[in-house]
This record gives C-alpha cells, sequence and structure tokens, in this order.
C-alpha cells in the first residue's frame, strides 16, 4: 500500500515537472531568439502551463467524422499511461517500486510507446497522420536498437539489471567521462527515441502539418503533450543514472536531471531538422556499428578481470 501511495505521489510530482518543463522549454527557446518567453502570468511567467493546461482542457473537443472512434480516444490515454508507468523504475529507496530487472521492465514500457504513436495515426483515419505514424514507428524501432545496445553494455559491466548498480558502480568514477563516445550516442538516442528536434519526423510540420497528432484537439492533444515531456523527464532522469552517478535523491539528482533537461531543449533552440535518409544512415552506419563494439569492448573487459 506504501509502494502505491508513493507511486501516485512520484505521478503527481511528475505531472507538476512536466508543466514548469514547458514553462523552461518555452523562457530558453525565447532567450535562444532574443525575445521574452511567457512573462506576464504571475511572477516571470511561473503561472503560464497551468493557464494553458486550462484552456486545452476547456476547448471544444473535435470529432472528426471519419476517426476510428473508440482507438482514436484510447490511444493518448495508452501513451501517457505508458509514459507515466517507466517512472516506476525509478530507484530511489523510500517506498517506491525498485526493481530488480529494472532495466528489462524499461526496454518493455519502451518498445511499448511505439503502438500508441501508430495507433494514433491509424485511427484518425488522416493521410498526414497515417504518414507521422509511419515515420515515427519507423525512427522510434530504429534507435531502440543503438538504446538497447548501450545499455546492454553497462548492464555488461556492472553485472545486474538493477538500476540501483548503477550508483554503487559510480562511486569514484563517472560512466559519462569513462565512455564518453557512448554518451553522446546515447544522448543522440534519446532525442530520436523521444521525437525531439533534430529528429522531429513524426511532427514535420513543414510536411505533415502536425503529423501524427493533426487531428488531435483539445483533451486528446493534451495527453499526447504530457506523455511527451514525461518522457523527456524520464529520458533525462534514466541519463543521470546512467552517466552522472551520484545519490538517486536529493538536490544533486535534481540539479542533474534539470541540466539534462535543459540539453534536450537548447538542442532545440540551436539545431535545424535533418534529412529522413539522413536520419536512418547515422542510426545504422554510425550509432549501431558504434554501441556493438563497445559492447563486444566490454564483455571482452569482463572477461579479462573475471579470468
Amino acid at each position: 500500500m506504501v509502494a502505491v501511495v508513493s507511486y501516485f505521489m512520484l505521478v503527481v510530482c511528475v505531472l507538476v515537472g512536466v508543466a514548469f518543463v514547458t514553462l523552461l522549454e518555452r523562457k530558453v527557446l525565447g532567450y535562444i531568439q532574443i525575445r521574452k518567453g511567457p512573462n506576464k502570468l504571475g511572477i516571470l511567467g511561473v503561472a503560464q502551463p497551468f493557464s494553458d493546461a486550462v484552456k486545452l482542457f476547456v476547448k471544444e473537443q473535435a470529432f472528426p467524422s471519419v476517426s476510428n472512434f473508440l482507438p482514436y480516444y484510447l490511444f493518448p490515454v495508452f501513451m501517457l499511461f505508458i509514459s507515466l508507468i517507466l517512472w516506476g523504475v525509478a530507484p530511489v529507496g523510500w517506498g517506491l517500486f525498485s526493481l530488480e530487472m529494472g532495466v528489462l521492465f524499461f526496454f518493455c514500457c519502451l518498445s511499448l510507446g511505439v503502438y500508441p504513436m501508430m495507433g494514433a495515426g491509424w485511427a484518425s483515419n488522416c493521410k498526414y497522420s497515417l504518414l507521422g505514424g509511419l515515420r515515427g514507428v519507423a525512427q522510434t524501432i530504429s534507435y531502440e536498437v543503438s538504446l538497447a545496445l548501450i545499455l546492454l553494455s553497462y548492464v555488461v559491466l556492472v553485472g545486474g539489471f538493477d538500476f540501483m548498480s548503477f550508483y554503487e558502480f559510480q562511486e569514484y568514477t563517472w560512466f559519462f567521462w569513462f565512455t564518453l563516445p557512448l554518451s553522446l550516442v546515447w544522448f543522440g538516442s534519446c532525442l530520436a527515441e523521444m521525437n525531439r528536434t533534430p529528429f522531429d519526423f513524426a511532427e514535420g510540420e513543414s510536411e505533415l502539418v502536425s503529423g501524427f497528432n493533426t487531428e488531435y484537439s483539445a483533451g486528446g492533444f493534451v495527453l499526447i503533450f504530457m506523455a511527451e515531456y514525461s518522457s523527456i523527464l524520464f529520458m533525462s532522469g534514466i541519463s543521470v543514472v546512467l552517466f552522472l552517478g551520484g545519490p538517486l535523491v536529493g538536490l544533486g539528482f535534481c540539479v542533474k536531471l534539470v541540466l539534462v533537461s535543459f540539453a534536450f531543449i537548447w538542442v532545440r533552440g540551436t539545431l535545424p531538422r535533418l534529412r529522413y535518409d539522413k536520419l536512418m544512415y547515422m542510426a545504422w552506419k554510425s550509432f549501431l556499428p558504434l554501441a556493438l563494439n563497445y559492447l563486444i569492448f566490454f564483455i571482452g573487459v569482463k572477461v579479462v578481470l573475471g579470468g
């Protein structure tokens, strides 16, 4: 019971965090583009995310006449559910589910994220949504391979599937410095996995209006939006656990998490969108061989040290 209550408290904190990440993004992008960003509601625009949430939820919900009604409404809910259930693997020890097989659970939930995106694009019965969904699925599957191989490399190194093992192994030095190229490949793969700039082809406004969420408005759009930013926060947290060490509860962890989230936003404000074939080329011809070589190297290191 304590674990369930703690998990729901964590979900509430995550949803509040999502609100402020959107504010951070708008402020950072504003300053990158030499403007102020939201600064009217509350002190320095702090109340802006809540105003936006109220505005979106009270808008009229659109009913596309040609959509598949039930899947059309259920898939955004599934998308948010999967992004929140991922937080169950957060390795914090105060009453939450610190799973011994947390890495495997993380892989399973991450792979499930493909289906709501594909379903939302298909159920809208709109060619732009369908193309956006197909692009997103191809991209996500491609970069999941790299993410899996990178994570397996570190699983081999620490010798366990529990995220707490990563904290114990990084007591004296961070994995970020130990394997710098792999850390950067992980960050690039996370950008692609989350459909963030410069890999935001599922929402390619220049060709696909708004991608797989073109037909969504009001509540449905809010759920998709919250799922995306909840996933960004989670991937930032996992990146901190894997590469930046330190205690997993406390001010230091929060500062690192905000810095990694800031890096996601910084990339969006700096880099243009890639060409789609370049994205796929990078996944299969650059990231995959590098991740595979590191995995073989770590297995060799483990065998030699074990011997």
